[in-house]
């Protein structure tokens, strides 16, 4: 990974909003620029970037970090303000700008021993740094993709009667496992049936029926990057009110994703899909954004909403995922993530999307 290049584009950002320091808590964050990954739970942790782009890590004695790390490291002790001793090499003037995740805690203390510097918000600085991947993190994006379509082929095969959503989530740690990945990207929505209905459902001991639309929500993480996809199916029978509804979102997400190039507005791509929804009179039950961008976090910064007129561009990968909920009945939602190119996007997810019935 370039890192210095990742910096050098951070400090660029930072000039043109005017900042001289940006203060970095956000350990994935911290992994970006830097490599390494820290968690120091409740202690304080703080990357200083400055505008010339010297970098300096400040963290907790018991966190040792390698001497090879490339930055400067302080390192400070239980007995010790933290905030005290970042404050060392915080500037008495000028604009610092704070990422989103530095606790109130320490914020607030930096502010009352140094109230002459001026603090701003100052996550986008890097937060659309990250939005745009290189070769190496598109490698490993399109790689833990490839294992999620296996591992998407691999749960479907075990849906049979008498298995509850909990044992398909448990069931779907091991099939990770024996492929290799590090585990849940985020925690598993397998839901049947009326749970379907519920965009954001908990398995639970439910029992599959036949009859029941099946949402399969997944996604793992290979390499420190993450994958995420839904697939439904159905199982040994499909309505016909179902399988117009499948029909309809297919259609919604595929038309979406022939909206992505680089040039257009996230919200034109939120348009694309839910035009198709609302134009069949579902529109009420699309309730949720077209998708979300995805990288290091399966949340990333950015989204694909009505609400976010940011511009694509090239390297950015986002999911693409609409859906129609009809509570007390069954749910559908198809997710695929979108790798953008020079003329288009590429699809990362390769599992079929054609109408499923599991017999």
């Amino acid at each position: 990974m370039n890192n210095q290049k990742r910096i050098q584009k951070t400090t660029a950002n930072m000039a043109a909003m005017e900042m001289d320091q940006l203060l970095i808590s956000d350990p994935a964050t911290i992994f970006y620029l830097t490599g390494a990954w820290i968690n120091t739970g409740k202690r304080m942790l703080a990357m200083l970037l400055d505008k010339t782009e010297k970098c300096h890590l400040f963290v907790h004695e018991m966190f040792q970090q390698p001497e090879n790390l490339g930055i400067p490291v302080t390192y400070f002790t239980d007995v010790e303000s933290p905030v005290a001793v970042l404050n060392g090499a915080v500037a008495a003037s000028g604009v610092l700008g704070i990422d989103n995740s530095w606790p109130a805690r320490f914020l607030l203390e930096l502010q009352e021993i140094n109230p002459s510097v001026k603090m701003v918000r100052g996550s986008f600085a890097v937060d659309c740094v990250r939005m745009c991947k290189d070769e190496e993190e598109q490698r490993r994006m399109e790689n833990a993709s490839r294992l999620n379509d296996l591992a998407m082929d691999r749960i479907q095969k075990e849906i049979r009667d008498g298995r509850t959503e909990i044992e398909m989530v448990e069931c779907l740690k091991d099939i990770y496992k024996e492929l290799g990945a590090a585990g849940f990207s985020f925690d598993p929505i397998i839901s049947y049936g009326a749970g379907a209905a519920e965009p954001h459902h908990t398995s639970d001991a439910t029992c599959v029926q036949p009859g029941d639309c099946i949402v399969i929500d997944i996604g793992c993480r290979k390499d420190d990057y993450c994958s995420d996809m839904t697939r439904t199916v159905f199982y040994q029978s499909v309505s016909e009110e179902a399988e117009k509804v499948y029909n309809l979102v297919k259609e919604a997400n595929r038309n979406a994703i022939a909206a992505v190039r680089a040039g257009v507005r996230f919200s034109d791509i939120d348009r694309a899909a839910r035009s198709v929804i609302e134009e069949a009179g579902y529109g009420e039950f699309f309730t949720h954004r077209t998708g979300h961008c995805i990288g290091i976090e399966v949340h990333d910064f950015g989204d694909v909403s009505s609400a976010n007129h940011m511009v694509v561009e090239e390297g950015m990968i986002f999911s693409i995922e609409p859906g129609i909920y009809l509570k007390g009945k069954f749910g559908v939602r198809i997710e695929d993530l979108v790798l953008v190119t020079k003329d288009g996007c590429k699809v990362l997810n390769h599992h079929t999307k054609d109408l499923t019935v599991i017999k």
